[in-house]
């Protein structure tokens, strides 16, 4: 018996095997129609002996192959053609334009990001009403708010004659049929974690929904030239809440941040296939919503102290737009087995590294040592450039030497100590230039050509750095209350 049912299981895999190896289809060389037996009249145009067989897709497994079935063809085009559906449209705003790479392009997914209550809603809210005074249809749809309470902040903006139309809605096939029958230009929506289908049995706000949501707005974008902004919740280590793929799905990625205790708020490229990454847009919180900045370097350096040790300006440059900061540092003796290494605006893992490199090709020292680090405005700096600036607070905090106050450094540090070269040096010193410094310490350059109106010095050694740093030693005078 088990013979005759192993011989019969044989039989029955034979078949399949046989059934998956001989299945054919035909299309027609004149109209395309696709059949399952040869003819030799085509039924779809009636054209003789233009049925030929498909050649097979793919040859993996039956259950995940593809098969013999063929596909439509797509449209092609060559890299000369002009696309009447793509087009750039500038806001008025030019802090946003810039990050946006010189305007909003048509068909783009654009998504969003930051923490709450830092002004998502509020830079969305002023951009879309420019974009919709320049002759852009407009379309903001909120799935937080109801349509009465952002027409009471845009009143609030000054922003309730702007021709804008709102929506209230959480359910993305009523958001899509609405976005078929308008035909907007751009279409905002606040926020995806809010938006569900009814084709994913889940919670909104759950990994799948919002991956669904996400990619069916991303394609509606691309098939009707529409922009599409999403505004994106952020957790808290300032990664965007949902997965990781709807980062890879849209074409440009940003991020609203910035100190709640500051009133700057800062708009950074993270991704952007229209314009370089990193680029930053500088705003002002007000009472009337934000302002742009479009001097922040002079912004972030209006409230310097000066004659105060620990403080060193940085010449840095986010995307194309030099722009200089104030590091702050703070060094004091440690009560603690481990000393505390505080940072905020910079990265922590490259403090630490700097430290290491103070002391162990410079005999600096700081075990013992609670360090604190802080850029002045709240604004995050990312580039290695700030190496030198923030081994010259350190050092200027520790031995409590007043650093030249007319003067920047900028130049990424290395293991051995080495000063090296950094990119856009030029646009650094011209920034400082414009802004009244005299003097800059930077790694030796290869191309000797700086402004008149700036004295460059140079090394090519952590060691060589802090030896020029000494002479300023006991600068610092501190008065009976322990002020300098």
């Amino acid at each position: 018996m088990l013979f005759f049912y192993q011989l019969e299981l044989l039989k029955n895999n034979w078949q399949k095997c046989d059934m998956v190896k001989t299945s054919k289809s035909y299309s027609c060389t004149s109209c395309g129609v696709i059949t399952s037996k040869w003819a030799g009249r085509c039924d779809g145009c009636g054209d003789w002996n233009t049925l030929q067989e498909n050649k097979g897709l793919s040859n993996g497994p039956a259950k995940v192959s593809l098969g013999n079935e063929k596909g439509e063809k797509i449209s092609l085009s060559d890299l000369s053609t002009n696309d009447a559906h793509l087009s750039y449209s500038e806001s008025g705003i030019a802090e946003f334009d810039r990050v946006l790479g010189n305007g909003l392009v048509s068909s783009s997914a654009i998504l969003l990001s930051g923490d709450p209550g830092i002004g998502k809603s509020t830079i969305l809210l002023q951009a879309a009403a420019k974009f919709g005074l320049a002759g852009l249809k407009v379309l903001y749809i909120s799935g937080e708010e109801a349509a009465s309470q952002v027409k009471l902040r845009a009143k609030r903006l000054g922003l309730s004659s702007a021709p804008i139309k709102f929506g209230s809605e959480t359910n993305l096939r009523n958001i899509l049929t609405t976005f078929e029958d308008e035909k907007p230009n751009l279409a905002i929506i606040d926020s995806i974690q809010t938006i569900w289908s009814d084709a994913v049995d889940s919670a909104p706000g759950s990994v799948s929904q919002v991956r669904s949501t996400a990619f069916e707005l991303t394609n509606y974008a691309k098939r009707s030239g529409t922009a599409v902004i999403m505004v994106g919740h952020v957790t808290k280590e300032g990664q965007i809440a949902g997965p990781r793929v709807v980062e890879h799905m849209v074409d440009t990625v940003l991020h609203f941040e910035g100190e709640r205790g500051h009133q700057f708020r800062i708009l950074r490229a993270v991704k952007n296939r229209f314009g370089p990454i990193d680029e930053i847009g500088v705003f002002e919180m007000a009472t009337d919503g934000l302002v742009q900045v479009k001097n922040p370097s002079e912004l972030f350096l209006s409230e310097r102290g000066h004659n105060i040790p620990g403080s060193v300006v940085f010449a840095g440059v986010e995307g194309t737009r030099p722009i200089l900061v104030e590091f702050q540092a703070l060094v004091t003796p440690s009560t603690l087995s481990q000393p505390r290494r505080n940072v905020i605006g910079w990265d922590g893992t490259r403090l630490s590294m700097i430290l290491a490199v103070l002391e162990a090709r410079c005999g600096i020292s700081l075990a013992n040592h609670d360090v604190y680090l802080n850029i002045a405005g709240g604004i995050k700096i990312n580039e290695p450039a700030a190496d030198l600036a923030v081994a010259g607070a350190i050092y200027s905090a520790k031995e409590n030497i007043i650093f030249p106050p007319n003067t920047v450094s900028f130049g990424e540090i290395s293991l051995s100590g080495a000063v090296r070269q950094v990119s856009q040096i030029e646009s650094r010193l011209k920034e400082a230039e414009k802004l009244g410094f005299i003097e800059a310490i930077t790694a030796t350059r290869n191309k000797k050509t700086s402004p008149n109106g700036i004295n460059v010095q140079e090394t090519n050694t952590l060691r060589g750095f802090i030896s020029m740093m000494q002479k300023y030693k006991g600068s610092a005078k501190v008065s009976d209350d322990g002020r300098p």
